[in-house]
């Protein structure tokens, strides 16, 4: 039994296909099959059910994927212990971002990384939470920053900063008038949201407790903030803005900004990475530049977390 096959066999379990599996390995589909079938005749069981389209594992089969997941990552823990021994910070780093903090945070921390560890070939790419998660547990990306608690056992989060709501109320709005909105004012029929797949959303249903019966006569999601600032000031409705959001927002536009009331309704955005995780020492670089740009930005204290999980019923 090797090291190499058990990849073969992973490759295989994710791709449910010999001939793609073979790709991402890098091998023709031949050594790869000939790979799988030497350790299933070694072990005396078979593996994948190859007369299943796509191919499905066996019973024992999935048992010896979990079992061959823990003895490849703690193989790979070696190189990692080497490279965190000699103080190397390198390589390839694949780095997950929700939507609603990417355009915001990314350029805050980008530039001190990349010129801080020259030798990272930081890979980004913008996803959505339940993305993240399964890409974190397949070991498609090694970190993410997303809104949290997402209460996944399998995972890790570290808090790096709580970022606000802030309200964007046009001039005829119900709210407009008063100067600090307070969360019982809120009504989820007039707020204008991000389409589904955004945990921002989630993060709103939360705070206004429950998505109830929509009583006017459209309902409006869209895919980015700008347009919903856009439609809030042509009076179809008010929206709730990310704190970082508001930071671009043109001088004119900042009267449409009201600020809640204490506690502060806000979002946890932290790095998470899989308990396995062998990158520690890259994660850690990541977070201390983070922590050194966002320091000076978000300084909140008094904010009451809202989960971008939707809340349970009766809950």
């Amino acid at each position: 039994m090797t090291i190499t096959q058990l990849k073969y066999v992973l490759a295989v379990a994710e791709h449910q296909n010999f001939t793609v599996a073979s790709e991402h390995c890098f091998v023709t589909q031949p050594t790869l099959s000939m790979q799988i079938q030497k350790l299933e005749e070694e072990l005396d069981t078979q593996i994948f059910n190859r007369n299943k389209k796509p191919i499905q594992l066996t019973e024992v089969g999935a048992k010896i994927v979990e079992q061959a997941k823990i003895i490849v990552d703690e193989s790979n823990r070696i190189t990692d212990i080497v490279e965190q021994q000699k103080g190397f910070i390198g390589g390839d780093f694949k780095l997950g971002i929700i939507p609603t903090v990417m355009p915001t945070l990314l350029p805050l921390f980008l530039k001190t990384f990349i010129k801080k560890y020259p030798k990272v070939n930081l890979k980004i790419e913008e996803l959505t939470t339940d993305e993240i998660v399964k890409k974190l547990t397949d070991g498609h990306i090694d970190v993410a920053i997303a809104a949290t608690p997402l209460e996944n056992e399998n995972l890790k989060e570290r808090v790096l900063y709580y970022e606000p709501f802030v309200g964007f109320v046009p001039t005829e709005h119900r709210l407009f008038s008063i100067k600090t909105i307070d969360i019982e004012n809120l009504n989820i029929d007039d707020i204008l949201l991000l389409e589904d797949g955004h945990c921002f959303k989630e993060n709103i249903i939360n705070l206004c407790s429950a998505l109830r019966n929509k009583n006017q006569h459209f309902q409006l999601q869209s895919g980015s903030f700008d347009t919903l600032i856009k439609l809030s000031k042509e009076g179809l409705g008010m929206t709730l803005l990310p704190y970082l959001q508001t930071l671009d927002i043109n001088e004119k536009d900042k009267i449409y900004l009201k600020e809640f009331k204490e506690p502060v309704p806000a979002r946890e955005v932290s790095l998470i990475y899989h308990k396995s995780q062998l990158k520690i020492h890259m994660i850690d670089s990541l977070k201390n530049v983070i922590d050194s740009v966002i320091r000076g930005v978000i300084a909140f204290n008094d904010v009451k977390i809202i989960s971008p999980l939707q809340q349970k019923k009766g809950a």
